[in-house]
């Protein structure tokens, strides 16, 4: 068996740019996955993947022309029934062998008598050889193309040319290369034979067809003779240094979007960078409806200066490279600029009618159609902002909020909105600043919709956090309340996002609000029963949990301060703090158990448990101690819990540990007498309401 590096390639027309890089990866890696589960690679393999928008390639290293033989120890039969009494083969060992490959070749194999459980069977040892390259390969690419995660597929006629045959892939297919080492591989798949030969860059390959010689030179040719970067990270790396290339001259600055840099990547096979300008009075328009149009509807990098103020430059990455590439800038100057004419005559006739008179047309718009139209839900994220606005910081916030509520959908009617729906809550600002409205209100109707991602900004000002809270809050009980709620990985409403976001808002701008108290403000404003808020409520702790221990704490950390579902959810931080320093302490193991055994003992409890014992009826001096201690440590514990400074609560608990395990050692709970029993049921409900103050200490328990 001889190892060499395996190139495969297919040639297909272009590939949806979007899915490109996705699609480049789950071939390489997949197909290398196969090889490795049928034994063709040696190790210390390694795989490179390479997309463009005309092929998905890989090449694999070490792989073998012939998987390894195997050693076969196969159970046939009881030997009682696979041979007669004479002890030769009977007709059903017999025939069992002539299944396995024939009698003789059976018989000349080692069959062997194994007793197990106090019976005999019969095993066949044998030495099975590996298959090769060839046979396995062309599986293999037949896995790697059925589980390909291809957005949408197409079926076309077989190039073949046989019958009346049909292929399904992602495009049509033309090319296949299978290459070991110098040698092709005779595979077929898709209808195609594979060979050596591909095609090169469109317009400015040296050779046409490349006809790849070895495995290790396929990027090296496909860049000398195809004029193709092969390799989609290589390629990637190449326009981000032509885009600073092009930008730094100009004292200017690309914009930084990683989905547009691969959608890019994936639309070119050798990038070129040009600088492209529009006239600068489409620079009254937002930049954020210029820069979109640029991006999403040209792929365009606009640039910015120094204080990230839009310019009128753009980048152009072509994917052709003429000596004179004025006619490609200037093409591409009069294609873009139809587009941001329509951007300011969108803004420009948008701007002729007042927000707010568009309110009413938002009584026109479904909603959802168990949960009315925008307008009623208008009215209700109004009527939660409102009451938010009242608790937070009085009369004042509360009319604020009221109005940047009523005014936060208005835009979804506006021409913009309309044409680029990413710009909703943007445009909506613009429009209440061009009708002379405060900056408050304005910023929170942009900022309603923050945070609209992991790691967006929160709502800058207070009005914005009112009517965001609103927005997310009517949202999740509307939903709730009517049953949409996110099943598995399918989350078609956004309701995991808009949990997250009310968790950060209340985290990190450290609301007073309880969390089950504006949950029940929202079910109620929206007519709809607290159930729907305790469900919510749940919903929200389990997203809680899980975006804490992304953030680094572990799971008995965030279990024990999630157990307690905290309702003033900016606390947290404080009280993971306070756990994760009270583990430190040598006391804290001990202390943990303790806690576990007096939660199960008082799980355990026949009747009502009382809050505190009656130091009178203590009998042993272990229960009087810990009476006394629970007493004293406990007063200094909420002194310092009262106060919010909850490391100290904790750490106040690591005197008790000494008393607990005297009390434990030393005293029987569950005594025969009930008076006795009692009090000391009633001094371990103490103790666990004083353990428990922070956190649930028992979940820190190994």
């Amino acid at each position: 068996m001889s190892a060499q590096n395996l190139l495969v390639e297919l040639f297909v027309e272009e590939l949806p740019p979007k899915a490109l890089k996705k699609l480049g990866e789950a071939f390489a890696q997949t197909l290398a996955k196969n090889l490795e589960r049928d034994n063709l690679l040696d190790t210390g393999f390694s795989v490179t993947a390479y997309a463009t928008p005309r092929r998905l390639a890989a090449v694999i290293t070490n792989v073998r022309d012939k998987a390894p033989n195997r050693k076969e120890h196969k159970k046939l039969m009881p030997v009682s029934v696979g041979y007669d009494s004479s002890g030769q083969p009977s007709p059903a060992l017999t025939k069992r062998l002539e299944k396995e490959g024939g009698l003789q070749r059976a018989l000349g194999d080692s069959l062997v008598n194994v007793a197990e459980n106090g019976t005999d069977y019969i095993y066949l040892n044998r030495e099975i050889s590996g298959d090769s390259l060839q046979l396995h390969l062309s599986f293999s690419l037949r896995e790697v193309i059925q589980s390909l995660p291809i957005p949408k597929v197409m079926t076309y006629p077989d190039p073949s040319g046989e019958g009346w045959e049909t292929v399904n892939f992602v495009r049509p297919a033309h090319g296949l290369i299978a290459l070991h080492g110098a040698d092709v591989v005779p595979v077929s798949v898709l209808g195609l034979e594979a060979g050596r030969m591909t095609q090169g860059h469109r317009f400015e390959a040296r050779v046409d067809p490349v006809a790849i010689t070895h495995a290790d030179c396929y990027a090296l040719q496909m860049a000398d003779e195809g004029a193709v970067i092969a390799s989609f990270a290589e390629r990637r790396a190449e326009i981000v240094r032509q885009l600073q290339a092009a930008a730094t001259p100009l004292g200017l600055k690309p914009i930084e979007d990683d989905a547009l840099l691969d959608e890019v990547t994936a639309l070119v096979e050798r990038p070129n960078v040009l600088v492209g300008k529009f006239e600068e009075a489409f620079l009254e328009v937002p930049q954020e409806c210029l820069i979109l149009t640029m991006k999403a509807n040209q792929k365009y990098f606009p640039l910015l200066d120094t204080a990230g103020k839009l310019t009128n430059r753009f980048l152009i990455v072509s994917n052709i490279s003429p000596a004179d590439a004025s006619a490609v800038i200037q093409g591409n100057e009069r294609v873009v600029r139809p587009r941001l004419a329509d951007a300011k005559f969108f803004f420009d006739q948008d701007r002729k009618k007042a927000l707010d008179s568009r309110v009413l047309g938002l009584a026109k718009v479904v909603y959802h159609n168990k949960l009315g139209t925008q307008g009623e839900r208008v009215t209700r994220v109004q009527a939660v902002a409102r009451a938010i606005g009242q608790r937070i910081g009085g009369d004042a916030l509360a009319l604020k909020a009221d109005q940047a509520a009523l005014l936060a959908k208005a835009d979804l009617l506006t021409d913009m909105v309309g044409e680029f729906p990413e710009l909703q809550g943007i445009m909506g600002r613009y429009y209440a600043q061009h009708d002379g409205l405060s900056d408050d209100i304005a910023f929170a109707i942009e900022d309603h919709y923050k945070p609209r991602f992991a790691g967006d900004e929160l709502p800058r000002n207070d009005v914005g956090v009112c009517v965001a809270l609103a927005d997310k809050l009517e949202t999740l009980v509307g939903l709730f309340g009517i049953g949409e709620k996110p099943t598995g990985d399918k989350d078609p409403f956004a309701l995991r996002r808009h949990a997250l976001g009310v968790i950060r808002i209340l985290i990190e701008r450290d609301l007073p609000s309880e969390i089950d108290n504006l949950l029940v403000l929202a079910a109620t404003m929206c007519g709809l029963h607290e159930d729907v808020a305790d469900q919510v409520a749940t919903f929200m702790f389990d997203r809680l949990s899980g975006m804490l221990r992304e953030q680094g704490y572990s799971a008995q950390e965030v279990d024990a301060v999630v157990a307690l579902k905290p309702q003033r959810l900016g606390d947290i931080p404080k009280r993971l703090a306070a756990v994760r320093a009270f583990a430190d302490l040598p006391e804290a193991p001990a202390l943990a158990a303790a806690n576990k055994r007096v939660g199960n003992i008082l799980k355990k409890a026949e009747g009502e448990v009382g809050d505190e014992p009656d130091p009178v009826r203590c009998v042993e001096d272990a229960e009087k101690d810990l009476v006394a201690k629970v007493a004293a440590i406990g007063r200094d514990a909420d002194k310092a819990f009262a106060v919010g400074d909850y490391t100290a609560s904790l750490q106040a608990l690591a005197a008790l540990k000494s008393p607990v395990d005297a009390f434990f050692d030393n005293v029987m709970v569950n005594t025969d007498d009930p008076a006795l029993k009692a009090n000391r049921l009633a001094l371990l409900n103490q103790l666990h309401r004083t353990m428990n103050r922070v956190a649930d200490l028992s979940r820190l328990a190994a």
